[in-house]
């Protein structure tokens, strides 16, 4: 029978050791790419706008995610305010950029994902986890001493330090990672981030070396493994044909890949007359296209769908 990896950690007392460590680095944060170096423990505040204590938005059990993590019960989402990488165009921006929600204590974010086990969710989905993984941490061992045994979805934007990524070994089973550009220009005027190509690269090679690929159970729920996103946007700036190649070659042919269709102009996106629009049904097509000439054969189901209906 599966069992989480963060349980064995648990048993041999390094999941509080890891908890210990990753608190300590809220000190002089440098837990992202942006390495702000602000002293989070006294409330100080960076680009992600967060100080000692996580922020929650909401939670509750999404029938919206991949098809190996919602199964028939649902994927128990943890949705984070403020983000790492906030994208201009962001379809949460009230969330990444308002920063909407409420600062919880670590007992009460171990209560949210307790219940969202209780109510039979396939796994605790961690949106936007990047500038919290300290305080995530110490909520995680917290739950597992009232009883959680369900895997962990680390849901993030690809922006991470493969520092970070270390200390989270043996506690993360699903790594979903966005993957949004590969030009450097396009990363820098739509998120501040220059360097996002380079970031992602590194962190995906982490993720992956970690949990290899997805693993899915007879009742095809995801079990452990990487599950990369990318969201095809207007005029190919998001570099789709390149983003494919780099995860068949380097990361593995058998990455399982959700190709994502549903860009629309949200946040200040309606500002730039690159993005100010949707996606075409041809931009689409080809995009399923350059995974398959890639050489990558599992993407998330639904997708035939969305070509077959899509006007």
């Amino acid at each position: 029978m599966f069992e989480p990896s963060y349980l064995q950690l648990y048993k041999e007392g390094r999941l509080l050791e890891k908890v210990e460590e990753a608190r300590s680095l809220l000190e002089e944060c440098r837990l992202c790419p942006r390495q702000c170096a602000v002293d989070r423990l006294n409330n100080e505040k960076g680009f992600c706008k967060t100080g000692g204590k996580a922020k929650v938005a909401s939670f509750n059990a999404h029938f919206g995610e991949e098809a190996p993590l919602v199964g028939r019960l649902g994927s128990g989402t943890i949705f984070f305010s403020s983000c790492n990488l906030r994208c201009s165009f962001c379809q949460n921006y009230e969330i990444s950029h308002l920063e909407e929600g409420a600062e919880i204590e670590a007992k009460d974010m171990a209560a949210i994902m307790i219940e969202l086990a209780s109510r039979g969710c396939h796994n605790i989905n961690l949106v936007t986890p990047t500038h919290v993984v300290p305080q995530i941490l110490e909520a995680i061992l917290l739950a597992v001493e009232h009883g959680l045994t369900i895997p962990i979805v680390y849901n993030c934007g690809g922006y991470e330090r493969v520092e970070t990524l270390k200390l989270l070994r043996g506690i993360i089973d699903i790594y979903m990672p966005d993957f949004k550009f590969w030009d450097q220009k396009w990363a820098e005027r739509y998120c501040n981030a220059p360097d996002y190509r380079e970031m992602a690269v590194g962190a995906l090679k982490e993720m992956h070396a970690q949990v290899g690929d997805l693993k899915i159970d007879e009742n095809g729920i995801a079990e452990r493994g990487l599950l990369v996103r990318h969201l095809v946007m207007p005029h190919g700036i998001s570099g789709t044909k390149e983003v494919m190649e780099f995860l068949s070659n380097e990361i593995s042919a058998n990455t399982y890949v959700n190709i994502m269709d549903q860009y629309r102009p949200c946040g200040t996106a309606h500002q730039d007359e690159y993005i100010d629009n949707r996606i075409s049904s041809k931009e689409y097509s080809a995009a399923l296209e350059w995974a398959k000439n890639a050489g990558l054969t599992r993407l998330d189901q639904r997708q035939g769908l969305r070509v077959l209906f899509r006007i």
